[in-house]
């Protein structure tokens, strides 16, 4: 029988958003595996992720096992490369010796995960692995609950942009019709803002970041100009609405 990998979505950093079917899967799985973030030497730099502090609200200790993944490498991509391989011997090791492993992602697996790539690279060496996922709660939906931002009505589309794909990109999407949410806009604060000024946006956008977790921080988007924010902020620019109420349907 082949082994199965399961991709288990464990929310934005609240473990209440944890789904009963991610925590079931997490506690049936024979190993979670979580990833880490690597030193400057690619070694493990004993840094505790989001996903593992979830994770560990639910199975024990001595059932994680802590997998180095280039989460911060993306200028050298030889090293991005390396650090893949390493991370995908080590979890076909473990496909090897159980017969369930899952992996514990921050959000949804199928939402910029790390998941995907992993999926990719265990079917390439392991083949015949089962691979299934279990969704995940999105920030996007988080920080719209928080804040009671709506992120859609009627007929209105919905855009996801990671900003890492530029500042433009986002501008671009801000200057079509519907609700606008970016992710990892944090290192790009000042551009973002500029974007949101210059497209007329920024009265009803509002961003956040550390949702559900001690130093959560949810703002209006006009508080974007102090500088750098954590990588991991969302940002939602709602549609602009002024039909009333069924307006958009």
């Amino acid at each position: 029988m082949s082994s199965r990998l399961i991709g288990v979505g464990v929310g934005p950093g609240d473990p209440e958003l944890v789904t009963v079917k991610g925590v079931n899967a997490l506690r049936a799985a024979d190993v979670v595996v979580v990833p880490v973030m690597a030193a400057p030497d690619g070694t493990d730099g004993g840094e505790r992720g989001r996903a593992e502090a979830t994770v560990l609200h639910y199975v024990p200790r001595e059932k994680v096992v802590r997998v180095v993944f280039a989460l911060n490498e993306r200028t050298d991509r030889g090293r991005r490369e390396a650090a893949w391989d390493a991370a995908g011997r080590r979890v076909a090791d473990l496909l090897g010796t159980y017969a369930s492993v899952a992996f514990a992602t921050i959000g949804d697996p199928n939402v910029y995960s790390t998941f995907t790539y992993l999926a990719q690279t265990m079917l390439e060496l392991v083949p015949g692995t089962s691979v299934e996922t279990v969704p995940g709660i999105t920030a996007m939906q988080d920080l719209a609950a928080r804040s009671g931002a709506v992120l859609t009505e009627g007929t209105e589309p919905l855009t996801l942009v990671p900003v890492t794909a530029g500042a433009a990109v986002l501008k671009e999407a801000l200057d079509g019709p519907g609700t606008v949410v970016a992710y990892k806009f944090g290192r790009q604060a000042r551009e973002v803002a500029a974007a949101l000024r210059d497209t007329g946006r920024v009265e009803d956008a509002v961003w956040g970041s550390a949702l559900g977790l001690p130093d959560e921080s949810i703002r209006s988007a006009a508080e974007l100009d102090d500088g750098p924010l954590p990588y991991l902020s969302t940002l939602i620019a709602p549609a602009r609405r002024d039909g009333g109420r069924g307006g958009k349907l």
